[in-house]
């Protein structure tokens, strides 16, 4: 059971038949207790970051019965410590799709000092509608489908909630979004150069057809030759709708960089290709 507060009370049941003899423990990361009181049901005061497992024995010494896991969430304006926050805006949980077929991936990335935490639960829904999750080997992110008409207007968002635990700390954690906010088609394939000048490329073969109904426009981008796609200095910036661009500059070596958004919801822009 988990504990939703700093400190307070809790009972450990024992579902057996009342024997006086049965005794509760307290044992907490592999630490023998010094907590020992009789009976099927025992109230345990839980202080502070005081969790852990609450086991019931036969006796002082005797049979093991069963166990409670209590984990302390603290109070919603503590400082949050297992997972790292990517920036304001985005929070601690990154989440994308590659088009709006109801498919999305959200991950996060835990602190140093938490490494080891470990995911107890994800839960997704829609206007009070599950859906489906898995959550991946190393429970750094998760993939989800909402099966329920991907193509219609979306009227509610989608809300997404992780809980995780450290020891015997618990944290939540929950993002809200649009499908269409969070989509960032897939790096333009085919990225070619013909005739000396003119660069061309294709749609991305996750984008949805037919692509004049789901349209893109392009950055195009020609930055001096050694420079990332992302730098500042550049020879030329344009938007176009074609995925074809002549250029005319008068450097003979630069690289061509171009990418892709959706042309009406204007989400995430897609990774660069390029090409010298």
């Amino acid at each position: 059971m988990w504990f939703n507060k700093l400190y307070g009370s809790n009972f450990l049941n024992d579902s057996r038949q009342a024997d006086p003899k049965r005794m509760g423990k307290r044992s907490k990361l592999g630490v023998n207790p010094t907590l020992s009181l009789q009976g099927n049901q025992v109230r345990v005061l839980v202080e502070e970051m005081d969790g852990g497992n609450y086991t019931c024995h036969l006796g002082p010494d005797g049979e093991y019965l069963n166990h409670t896991t209590i984990l302390i969430q603290l109070e919603p304006d503590n400082k949050t410590v297992i997972l790292v926050e990517k920036s304001l805006e985005e929070g601690h949980i990154h989440c994308s799709a590659s088009n709006y077929k109801g498919s999305f991936h959200c991950s996060w990335t835990r602190t140093e000092s938490r490494s080891s935490a470990a995911v107890l639960l994800v839960k997704a829904e829609r206007f009070l509608e599950n859906i489906p999750c898995e959550l991946s080997a190393d429970g750094s992110g998760v993939h989800c489908k909402d099966i329920n008409c991907p193509y219609k207007e979306e009227q509610h968002r989608i809300s997404l909630t992780i809980y995780i635990h450290s020891y015997s700390r618990l944290e939540v954690y929950t993002k809200a979004f649009y499908l269409r906010d969070i989509v960032r088609p897939a790096q333009l394939p085919n990225l070619h150069i013909s005739d000396g000048r003119v660069f061309s490329w294709n749609y991305p073969d996750s984008w949805e057809i037919p692509s004049t109904f789901f349209s893109l426009h392009f950055q195009i981008k020609v930055v001096p030759n050694g420079h990332a796609c992302n730098s500042e200095e550049h020879v030329l910036d344009k938007i176009t709708e074609e995925t074809k661009y002549e250029i005319h500059v008068k450097a003979k070596r630069y690289v061509f960089c171009v990418r892709a958004q959706d042309k009406f919801t204007r989400g995430p822009w897609s990774h660069w290709s390029h090409c010298m």
